[in-house]
Formats: C-alpha cells, sequence, structure tokens
C-alpha cells in the first residue's frame, strides 16, 4: 500500500486556532489573566501532497480537548500555558477498490496531546504601538503509534515526539471608531525543532474589532517556511505531525462576551496554499474566562 503524505491542517492551530493568541503585543497587569476551555477537530479525507496538488487519502480525524491560560506574574512578565488534557486520533478502514475486502482496520488513539509552556514579555507597553517577546516550550507528552519499519501502518499520534523552542516578537496597535475598537497585529517566530525535525520560520498576522465591547471579530493569516534542514521521516507516512510542512493559512474567529469575566469563541481555519498538509478546514469551539 502506498503510505499516504499528510500533516496537522494549519500546525498554527497548535498555535493559533488552539492556542489562542488573544492578547496579542500586549501583556496581562499583575494579577490579570485569560483562561480557555477549547475543543478542536478536524475530519480530513484529502491532503496537499510534496508538489501542492490535492491528493486523496483515507479519512483520519483529530481532536484536541484543551486549557490555555495566560496570568500576569508582573505588569510586563505573563505565564502562557497550553494543555490539551484530552487528544484523540483515528482512521478509518482501508478497503480494497478491486476486492472490497478490507486491507487495514480502523484505529484509535486516546492520550494527552504535547503541551506548551511559555512566558511573554512586553518590552514596550502603553504606548500606541506595543511590542512584546515571547519564549514557548514544546513539552512532547503525545503519544505515537507510529511504526517506520511497516509499510501497511497508518501512523497516529497526539503528539511529533520532539522538545521544540519558538521565540518570536509581536507588535499590535489599536484605534477607536465610535462604538468599534480595532487592532492589528504583526509577528515572527523562530521555530528549533529536536529529533531530526527541520526548524520552521513564522510570520503572523492579525486583525479585528471589538464591537460595543461584545462581539469580537478577528482574521488571522499565518505563513510557515520549513528550513528543510531535518532527517525525520515521518513525512513518508500518514501523520498528523508532519516534518517539512509549509502552508499559507487564514483562521476566522467569532468571540462574544456573554458578561465582562465569561464568553464564547468559534473558529473557521483553511490554507490557500500547502505543502504535506490537510485540505480539509479545521474548527474550534471554547469558553473563556477573564480575570
Amino acid at each position: 500500500m502506498k503510505i499516504i503524505k499528510l500533516t496537522l491542517v494549519l500546525l498554527c492551530i497548535l498555535v493559533t486556532s488552539q492556542r489562542s493568541f488573544a492578547g496579542g503585543g500586549w501583556v496581562h497587569a499583575k494579577g490579570k489573566g485569560y483562561f480557555k476551555i477549547g475543543q478542536w477537530w478536524v475530519i480530513a479525507n484529502k491532503h496537499y501532497t510534496t508538489t501542492g496538488d490535492v491528493d486523496p487519502n483515507v479519512t483520519i480525524g483529530t481532536f484536541n480537548t484543551s486549557f490555555y491560560g495566560e496570568y500576569g506574574i508582573t505588569d510586563r512578565l505573563n505565564a502562557q500555558v497550553y494543555f490539551p488534557f484530552f487528544a484523540r486520533s483515528y482512521h478509518n478502514e482501508v478497503v480494497s477498490g478491486t476486492t472490497g475486502s478490507t486491507n487495514i482496520s480502523g484505529r484509535a488513539v486516546n492520550s494527552i496531546g504535547d503541551t506548551d509552556i511559555g512566558l511573554k514579555y512586553g518590552l514596550i507597553v502603553g504606548k500606541p504601538v506595543v511590542l512584546s517577546a515571547h519564549l514557548w516550550l514544546g513539552l512532547p507528552l503525545g503519544k505515537n503509534d507510529f511504526d517506520t519499519n511497516d509499510a501497511a501502518t497508518i501512523p497516529l499520534l497526539t503528539g511529533d515526539g520532539e522538545f521544540n523552542q519558538i521565540v518570536g516578537l509581536t507588535a499590535s496597535t489599536a484605534k477607536s471608531f465610535g462604538s468599534v475598537n480595532a487592532f492589528v497585529s504583526l509577528g515572527f517566530e523562530f521555530n528549533n525543532r529536536t529529533n531530526g525535525f527541520s526548524d520552521e520560520t513564522r510570520v503572523n498576522f492579525e486583525a479585528g474589532a471589538v464591537i460595543k465591547d461584545k462581539l469580537i471579530l478577528a482574521y488571522k493569516l499565518r505563513w510557515l517556511n520549513s528550513l528543510q534542514n531535518g532527517d525525520s521521516n515521518i513525512e513518508n507516512g500518514a501523520s498528523i505531525f508532519s516534518n517539512n510542512t509549509e502552508y499559507v493559512g487564514y483562521t476566522y474567529e467569532v468571540a462574544y462576551n456573554i458578561t465582562q469575566k465569561f464568553g464564547a469563541t468559534f473558529n473557521y481555519g483553511s490554507v490557500y496554499s500547502g505543502e504535506l498538509i490537510f485540505a480539509n478546514p479545521s474548527y474550534s469551539l471554547g469558553i473563556y474566562f477573564n480575570l
């Protein structure tokens, strides 16, 4: 059986959709924070190949139920965490197109997922344009059910098995137009990856508006580029964490402040173009609390 080349739709959903950067370049004041319980998922039956073409694949689903939090240690320094406390990956059975018999049975893996902990520091605060720096440490706590020596096995993973470090800068600005508060953020990140994975650079852009302090609309764009300097062969098989993924991806997000403290959010993510990435969209629902 020819192994299908796959990866997770919008790895930024580990970073933008699953892990919500609601603060942009702003930091929380001491004792303040933002906390979210979210459900993210993607179900894919097609993917972008290494040439950017779209090919079909066996249906694969990935689900992450997660906690995300930001908390002000000081007026400039924030602690951050992204913890997928329940992660599920599955694939349907593979049926022969000629005989109609089952070639590979469907399987599923349930575990916790790869976890990120980080710090964000406000370099410029209280100005029309703010600037912050952040560091994320990716802890390989997920499960890897992947035998590289078995060509008939479709890998199921809730983590990529590598310890990575992300450093970045984000600049943001906001301006009020009556009851509408518009905001824009632009950021750059470098992701140092281990265990044979290629390092990455990321450019992040976000624009949105807060309407009457209730409705929040946002558009997020990410360009992810692989430096192609790793030798991991996970990309040779069906995987939710492939090496050398590249894409230009976007997310539409809607949030609503039910009260001053509590709110709900929904987002839809996909890609304009990509390599080694699902061609199907991802979705996310969440509830959040502002401290």
